[in-house]
């Protein structure tokens, strides 16, 4: 849940109820639940999962209603909890990627999630395999055409407001509006509608770190009013079962097969461990536009030219991963370094035309990232005119992914695009960021060592092998 989104929300009295304590199943009953999960996952046929705050909480971002909620603090005075990092930067849970893990297995057929933290498609669960009921923070889209852009900064307003941006088509360039509902706001038609059908066809409906209550907003769904929370229970009525796991009671445990009352990473482990199923590491890439003007100067013996390092989303748009960059030569001595420290990062130099160099940009990364900084080579030379290079991004990005993971550190960059005029070069660079692995009990705040018993039989089959990123297919997201 972001805390940008809690304060954005409109004032409401009313919002249930909030600090219930915390409710944790003895050691012993919580590795027998864990076990019965592991076996109703491996049975499953069609497997949805419905998740709401409690999934992201070890992500460093608080929930509604725990003891330490935004609602429960907000009732007692207290106002918004701080979160451990910045929204922009929070990074998939063991959850997270267990998700898609089970999803790559053929396993995980469906999730719909309440939460607008965009931790599910930055994770890497398809956008078509995903609803997302209460819109994204980092979601903008087109009214007119339907076109979805995927920011990495949190987008301004809530409520399906028009934000500062348009639509990058030229044939439309219609207002963007943001995707995040407000309290009076109907859910969108087309997420219930696809988080309906597959509640109906699944057979387990995995609960994770939600009260199903949400902020039980209605909406008009197969001529009869139906809450977000109740999706769930249709499930039953086509013979199928619900698994919660939750620390707190739900409405719905009356209804449920089964019941868990612990931390979901910890039951998520425990189960992936039985199911000898790996949780992927989580690679988060980042992209940057560089941008090298250049005019000649009287008699072409100088030329005039400007660096941008800008967003791939526009030159208004943010860079939350850079907080500085320094721009050095280290073949011309007589070049003095430069250090950018406002966004747009923007530098204005004179040279001789005849003389290449080499310009070396280190870029110093925000709180949050892995690493300190990276540096990124970019010879120069105006007398030469380089070729347009378009380059398959999925490729690219899987090339990147792969190198992180060898290497276990983040750093690396590639070339995605470079568009080139006789007084100008924009290149578009991806660059990795973040690199966070789930293979330490740690990572699962100690999470129980899972023994089988001997009437278990877990064998399963990876059926396809992906990568995780932050792209959508129902409509391919833009970059600017």
């Amino acid at each position: 849940m972001s805390l940008g989104y809690a304060e954005k929300l409109s004032y409401r009295e009313d919002v249930g109820t909030v600090g219930m304590s915390e409710i944790f199943d003895p050691p012993d009953v919580l590795q027998q639940k864990i076990e019965e999960l592991a076996i109703l996952i491996q049975k499953s046929k069609h497997l949805v999962a419905f998740t709401g705050a409690g999934i992201s909480t070890s992500c460093g971002i608080p929930d509604f209603r725990g003891p330490k909620g935004v609602w429960t603090l907000q009732r007692s005075g207290k106002g918004v909890p701080e979160a451990s990092l910045p929204f922009h930067r929070a990074l998939p849970s063991l959850s997270h990627m267990a998700l898609v893990e089970l999803e790559r297995a053929g396993i995980l057929k469906f999730v719909i999630s309440q939460n607008v933290d965009s931790l599910h498609l930055r994770s890497g669960i398809p956008r078509e395999k995903l609803a997302e009921l209460h819109g994204n923070s980092f979601r903008e889209i087109c009214p007119s055409c339907g076109t979805e852009y995927l920011r990495d900064f949190e987008v301004e307003t809530i409520g399906m407001k028009e934000t500062s941006r348009r639509c990058a088509d030229t044939k439309c360039g219609a207002k963007l509006k943001d995707t995040v509902l407000d309290w009076e706001d109907a859910l969108p038609p087309k997420e219930m509608n696809s988080a309906e059908k597959h509640c109906r066809t699944a057979d387990i409906v995995l609960c994770l770190g939600t009260r199903q209550q949400g902020l039980t907003k209605p909406t008009l769904c197969s001529l009869q009013i139906t809450p977000a929370c109740n999706l769930p229970l249709k499930t039953i009525r086509s013979g199928g079962k619900i698994v919660i796991v939750n620390l707190q009671p739900t409405p719905k445990d009356k209804k449920a097969s089964l019941v868990i009352h612990g931390l979901v990473d910890k039951v998520i482990a425990g189960a992936m461990h039985l199911l000898n199923l790996r949780i992927p590491p989580y690679i988060h890439i980042d992209f940057v536009q560089l941008s090298l003007s250049h005019s000649p100067k009287s008699k072409k013996t100088y030329v005039k030219w400007n660096l941008r390092i800008a967003s791939i989303h526009g030159q208004r748009a943010p860079l939350p991963f850079l907080k500085s960059v320094e721009v050095s030569f280290p073949e011309r001595p007589d070049l003095k370094t430069a250090f950018l420290h406002e966004q747009p990062f923007y530098l204005k130099r004179e040279t001789l035309r005849k003389r290449p160099f080499k310009m070396l940009l280190t870029f110093n990364f925000s709180d949050g990232c892995s690493c300190l900084c990276t540096t990124i080579e970019w010879p120069i030379n105006f007398q030469v005119t380089k070729d347009n290079l378009v380059l398959e991004k999925n490729e690219v990005l899987r090339e990147l992914r792969d190198a992180a993971d060898k290497e276990s550190h983040c750093g690396q960059h590639a070339v995605l695009e470079r568009k080139v005029n006789p007084r100008s070069e924009v290149t578009i660079y991806a660059i990795v960021t973040n690199i966070r692995r789930y293979n330490d009990p740690e990572e699962a705040n100690g999470v129980l060592e899972i023994t089988p018993n001997s009437n278990s039989n877990f064998m399963i089959k990876r059926c396809s092998e992906g990568v995780n990123g932050s792209q959508t297919s129902q409509k391919r997201p833009k970059w600017s």
